[in-house]
């Protein structure tokens, strides 16, 4: 039943796509429809997903999740980089980055089964993180004082972009080739084919950026109305919303006892947002309107913490229930924080 609803709701989001084109409805209504026009999007990635990982493995399958489901969050951070809003980009970037350390992992981990997953992926990947936090600081703390978006710290973002793309290239490269060496090939294939399932997953991810965009264009007027700060409605709302194809992913998987392709989808989606996606926007941005690595205290230590407490629970390489309570705390924390330090 719940699959044929989803199904059926599949078609929300070209209602809404023309609703925004050819009425002229409030602002609001149309975020409502935008917001409920992506749960199933987000259902149908990670099925897609998730029959793409029967012929790849857990590993590539996570990889494939984020890297799909990271396409509506380049698409929205370039939007907000045209318009100027360089708060909104970097902090729709660190909420995409905690968001997936905590919330999503956290879901994942609840929702699923109490049992073993690839613990050195798992490290891999919030290392990545911690190693992408780490350079952040390199344009971040001369941004503390003064302009965040002065000449000098645009340029001196490039090198640092550069070098978390390298190390992206390098590190994916490396964990591509051990889980594909990994993989073992399902004995019948009863579920879709590879080429159907990437297929799927490309047409949903353009729906989902086409629908995501049409939320960020009505957000202003959300945040206008809830008295919330438009720092706190990227890091928060925009990024959950960005992320909704790997919660959806992450949620389907896991409770199907997958748990081991849902921690992967949400550690690589973290991974990928913080040395890939957040370079990839810096250096694209110069063809656009230059943007800093100049990210704020609250954002560099949430981000930081995010990835020490993920590294701490999965230490030893178990996901169970507890472990994805705390982790949902802690998001709430986070929240919490960004809230408070950054006001309304």
């Amino acid at each position: 039943m719940a699959r044929r609803l989803l199904w059926a709701s599949l078609g929300l989001a070209p209602a809404t796509m023309v609703v925004d084109y050819a009425f002229d409805v409030d602002d609001v209504v149309l975020f409502v429809l935008a917001a409920l026009a992506l749960i199933p999007l987000a259902w149908l990635i990670g099925e897609a997903t998730d029959q793409a990982a029967h012929h790849t493995g857990p590993g590539i399958g996570g990889f494939l999740n984020a890297t799909f489901g990271n396409a509506p969050e380049l698409i929205i951070s370039l939007f907000a980089v045209s318009d100027g809003l360089f708060d909104v980009v970097r902090g729709s970037l660190t909420g995409s980055v905690v968001g997936n350390l905590l919330l999503v992992l956290g879901f994942s981990m609840l929702l699923g089964p109490t049992k073993p997953i690839d613990r050195q992926s798992g490290l891999t990947s919030i290392a990545l993180v911690f190693v992408a936090v780490l350079l952040f600081l390199v344009v971040a703390i001369p941004g503390w004082e003064g302009d965040r978006e002065r000449h000098s710290l645009q340029v001196l973002s490039i090198p640092v972009s550069v070098a978390l793309l390298l190390l992206y290239v390098y590190v994916t490269r490396m964990q591509l080739k051990r889980h594909r060496a990994l993989s073992v090939a399902a004995a019948e294939d009863i579920g879709w084919n590879f080429r159907v399932s990437m297929v799927v997953l490309g047409v949903a991810t353009a729906a989902t950026a086409i629908i995501a965009e049409i939320l960020v264009n009505t957000i202003e007027a959300f945040a206008e109305r809830a008295h919330l700060s438009d720092f706190f409605v990227a890091a928060v709302i925009v990024a959950i919303v960005g992320n909704a194809a790997e919660h959806g992913g992450a949620v389907v998987v896991a409770r199907r006892g997958r748990i081991t392709l849902a921690t992967e989808i949400a550690l690589s989606s973290s991974a990928q947002v913080a040395v890939f996606l957040i370079p990839a926007v810096t250096i694209l941005s110069w063809a656009i309107n230059p943007l800093t690595l100049a990210f704020r205290q609250v954002e560099i230590a949430v981000m930081g913490g995010s990835a020490i407490l993920a590294a701490v629970l999965l230490a030893r390489g178990t996901a169970s229930w507890w472990r994805g309570a705390v982790l949902i705390t802690g998001y709430a924390c986070a929240v919490l924080v960004f809230y408070k330090a950054v006001g309304r």
